[in-house]
């Protein structure tokens, strides 16, 4: 087992926490001297079903209606709706998202990925992972009267473009 003191020595000073004020309550960043470029992250997900319960989905068979419609429109309004979601998000003036509801019929399910693109002050990595999140829960409502073993799985940051921290790309996504 590894000493926690190791693991601790490497959290940043106090100093280095940009989400806390000097009391050390949280705060949202002050982006207003930052400069405003071009910023972009995919973000993806899975959702693992039945081989069955994916045939009925592209099959057009869900009680529901229409699955992976209902999914997208839901992950591209979430990624909108973020600041409202998550406490610190800054609310952003989006230039563009895009979301993608694949079928996988060896995972067996559906790849989620989700695009989000803006020209500001800081990045839109938790716009995209709301996105795809959302979807996927959305995917999940709207299959489970033909399934209740739905699962989702692995929402992950693919890539990152843009910004002060430049470019990432997550070589496991």
């Amino acid at each position: 087992m590894q000493d926690l003191s190791e693991s601790f020595s490497k959290l940043p000073d106090r100093a280095q926490l940009t989400h806390l004020d000097n009391s050390g309550e949280a705060q949202m960043v002050d982006v207003s001297a930052k400069v405003a470029t071009v910023r972009q992250a995919v973000a993806a997900a899975r959702v693992r079903m039945l081989p069955e319960t994916l045939a009925a989905i592209e099959a057009g068979n869900a009680p529901k209606g229409d699955v992976l419609g209902t999914a997208r429109l839901a992950g591209i309004m979430a990624a909108k709706q973020t600041a409202n979601l998550i406490p610190l998000c800054h609310p952003l003036p989006i230039s563009s998202v895009e979301v993608q509801v694949i079928p996988d019929a060896g995972l067996p399910g559906y790849q989620i990925r989700a695009t989000v693109k803006i020209k500001g002050e800081t990045g839109v990595e938790m716009e995209a992972m709301t996105a795809v999140s959302i979807a996927a829960l959305t995917l999940y409502d709207m299959a489970k009267g033909l399934s209740k073993s739905i699962a989702i799985e692995s929402i992950r940051l693919v890539s990152k473009s843009g910004g002060k921290s430049g470019d990432y790309q997550n070589l496991e996504g």
